[in-house]
């Protein structure tokens, strides 16, 4: 490891920390009820805020919580489930059932704890009546091969879902429901995480719909018909039902960007946050990204070198290749290795905080001036992998990726780019 990639891990690692599951939950603890208290979790960090949740809570818990495949971690009360992501699967249909009986037959006196992180969406399948499992898979796919920003594809999602768009704390009434809830979306808006279990929107079929239309997103027609129909509605925010629930964000790129800064500047570089919330195409992201780099590193501005910049939010991937291996945080960084392509005193990295990009084992990768000339050397093209959307491919041919393992927590991407000097 270099001096930079150390450096550029070390800011990974502090913005990580200032998601903690236990940090981020202390400063939201409800008020313990007069009856029960039931925990329902879901996201890939889910286990660990449930686990945190216990150490905290310090009296009688019980419910489930809902991760992705080998992120579970041990809770002493709670029920962990596992489940597939970002395609779900039969585990996962089981998994919404078991949550759903979790919160069945409360009363005005109980409280239900909603922990919620990003990868619920795909976790909790729940497919309304007259549509299957198969269905729901087939939604997901063309979602995320869409190119739809994370808010759109959340829209569609619950118009096809028994337990997205705010059904599950509608499943919970009576019971007071308070969400404490792990940002992983541009904006921070807490219906977007996880698509909204229990925090409903005013977003309707039919703006659904008019989302399909704009982002010419191919779906089967059973799918359709649903959206169209009646039985698609989903509560609004106003129902009775969500009149006693508390919704708090406790963790968030912004919290996690802040946090990496002072850990730059403590070390002596300055560090700027572009933003938080930027979407947009991967490969384009990574193209503006990168021609702020050159202008930093040639004339000096906006920023005067050494300096470290920070930027956060959730692009998107179009599938345009036959397959390649990839995901949004090593898809950014070829098109950006590939704009820097020969340029000294520039690294970057890439990665998801949850420590996993796309559907291999890592959660990004780093990338300077040689990646694109290393990839030539070994026969290879930038341009030519980027178009298969092949970017893990890439990486791991220049021994690259970045692999920190699952970090128990999701803050959406994470993305810091060092420079040193100008030429």
């Amino acid at each position: 490891m270099t001096d930079e990639t150390a450096f550029l891990t070390r800011l990974f690692e502090a913005a990580v920390a200032a998601a903690d599951p236990e940090r981020a939950l202390a400063q939201a603890m409800p008020e313990k009820p007069k009856g029960r208290t039931v925990v329902i979790g879901l996201g890939k960090g889910a286990a660990q805020l449930g686990a945190a949740f216990e150490r905290l809570w310090g009296a009688p818990v019980e419910g489930v919580v809902v991760t992705r495949y080998g992120y579970a971690a041990p809770c002493r009360h709670l029920k962990v489930i596992e489940a597939a992501h970002p395609v779900p699967d039969e585990a996962g249909l089981a998994a919404s059932d078991a949550l759903f009986a979790a919160v069945s037959g409360l009363t005005e006196d109980d409280l239900v704890v909603a922990l919620v992180c990003g990868g619920g969406s795909a976790l909790l399948p729940a497919p309304p009546e007259g549509l299957t499992l198969a269905d729901e898979q087939a939604l997901n796919r063309a979602l995320l091969g869409s190119g739809a920003p994370i808010g759109v594809m959340n829209a569609i999602r619950k118009h096809a879902s028994r337990i997205k768009g705010g059904r599950l704390a509608a499943a919970c009434a009576p019971a007071r429901v308070v969400s404490l809830i792990v940002s992983d979306v541009p904006g921070d808006d807490p219906a977007q995480v996880a698509s909204g279990p229990t925090v409903p929107d005013t977003v309707d079929a039919r703006a659904a719909l008019g989302m399909i239309s704009a982002w010419r997103i191919e779906l089967p027609g059973r799918i359709l018909d649903h959206i169209r129909s009646p039985a698609s509605a989903a509560p609004m925010p106003d129902d009775a039902c969500f009149a006693r629930n508390e919704v708090h964000v406790v963790a968030s790129a912004r919290l996690s960007l802040e946090a990496a800064a002072r850990t730059a500047e403590a070390e002596g570089i300055p560090a700027a946050i572009l933003s938080d919330s930027i979407e947009g195409e991967a490969r384009d992201v990574g193209l503006v990204h990168a021609a702020v780099a050159r202008e930093v590193a040639a004339r000096g501005r906006p920023f005067t070198p050494p300096v470290v910049l920070l930027s956060g939010g959730e692009t998107t991937v179009t599938l345009r290749g036959d397959g390649g291996k990839g995901g949004r945080n090593t898809e950014f960084l070829l098109a950006f290795a590939h704009a820097i392509d020969g340029i000294d005193g520039i690294h970057a990295l890439s990665a998801d905080t949850d420590g996993i990009d796309g559907t291999e084992d890592n959660a990004g990768a780093f990338a300077d001036g040689t990646v694109a000339a290393a990839l030539r050397a070994g026969g290879e093209d930038a341009m030519t992998l980027l178009g298969r959307n092949a970017a893990w491919e890439a990486f791991d041919r220049v021994g690259a990726l970045f692999v920190p393992g699952p970090t128990g927590t999701n803050v959406n991407d994470f993305r810091a780019i060092l420079i040193r000097s100008m030429d």
